[in-house]
């Protein structure tokens, strides 16, 4: 791959320091590294990010939103920017506003940082992890309550092109993602201050696993925010669907908050409560322009809405915070 169609141009995590922690991520940033992925459409996206303009912003909000520019600054080249980003649809979190451009994704995620941020410890300063980040649009919020470094975990390949077309107009900023599985990431551990998992934990096989993995990652003291949907229950109680939950696939438990404070204390973790449990509405998660496939609506019952088409209680999330030991 030439210097030019290279993706990590834009985020040369992998020319640190070789005494620095982040030197054992080199494996993963290495520009050859993305070319070992079988995936048909990569060359195409690959030339997709070789060609966006090469804009400058004057103004940058990551506090309220991920906004990046505005419409004059663009230079008439708005259209054509926005053409190329459709090229990696669907745009599942966001939205994202690109120099007037408005990407406005299925996930409405700026209600979730809004429930949680009021919570968490300040970021200011911190070394963040998100795990299973999608395009990263929490990182780049996370970048705006100023964390020195970000590092976002995440294996499909069209979220990494989102994340990359953002990166594209954001070089500098210390925010990086890595195209890995959350079993596949390889260091540094107990180096983070605060780790997300948003999402996540009722997609793995063994959730127990998933938490011990994270508490690995986190130095002692450090924070996790875990968000996963949630079902009522006692402490224990964790539904396994049969087969697809709101015709998701690849959900394997969904616990009752009591059950997730269980996991937590089980793995070592302490200091643990819930901070915002929190019905989904179409409101924030819904099918746009940006994302135009089946969503949260068609997942649900056409006659009561309060249950999945498989009739399973409806999409219900939870975010609790934890603590690793000192």
């Amino acid at each position: 791959m030439s210097p030019s169609n290279d993706p990590f141009r834009l985020a040369p995590l992998h020319r640190v320091d070789r005494t620095s922690p982040l030197a054992e991520l080199n494996a993963i940033t290495d520009p050859d590294f993305i070319n070992r992925f079988n995936h048909g459409d990569l060359e195409r996206w690959l030339g997709v990010l070789a060609r966006l303009p090469s804009l400058q912003h004057r103004s940058l909000d990551l506090q309220s939103r991920v906004r990046i520019g505005s419409a004059e600054e663009a230079g008439g080249q708005a259209e054509a920017l926005e053409k190329l980003l459709k090229t990696f649809i669907p745009w599942r979190k966001g939205p994202f506003e690109l120099f007037g451009v408005q990407i406005d994704s299925e996930w409405q995620s700026g209600m979730k940082w809004d429930r949680l941020l009021p919570h968490v410890a300040s970021l200011k300063g911190h070394r963040v992890l998100d795990v299973g980040c999608g395009n990263g649009y929490h990182c780049w919020r996370a970048v705006g309550e100023g964390a020195s470094l970000v590092i976002g975990v995440e294996p499909y390949l069209l979220y990494v092109m989102q994340f990359l077309a953002i990166k594209h107009f954001l070089p500098d900023l210390s925010c990086y993602l890595l195209p890995v599985q959350m079993a596949r990431y390889p260091g540094p551990f107990r180096y983070y201050d605060t780790v997300f998992s948003m999402g996540v934990i009722y997609h793995v096989r063994s959730p127990i696993d998933h938490l011990l993995q994270l508490k690995k990652c986190l130095r002692p003291g450090g924070q996790l925010i875990l968000e996963s949907l949630v079902v009522e229950g006692g402490e224990g109680y964790s539904l396994t669907p049969a087969d697809r939950y709101a015709r998701m696939p690849n959900v394997w438990f969904i616990p009752s908050v009591a059950t997730l404070n269980r996991w937590l204390a089980r793995c070592g973790f302490t200091d643990i409560h819930t901070v915002d449990v929190t019905v989904t509405t179409e409101q924030e998660q819904r099918r746009t322009p940006w994302m135009p496939f089946q969503s949260m609506v068609d997942g649900l019952d056409s006659v009561d809405p309060a249950r999945t088409c498989e009739g399973l209680p409806a999409p219900k999330r939870a975010i609790l915070l934890a603590r690793t030991r000192n």
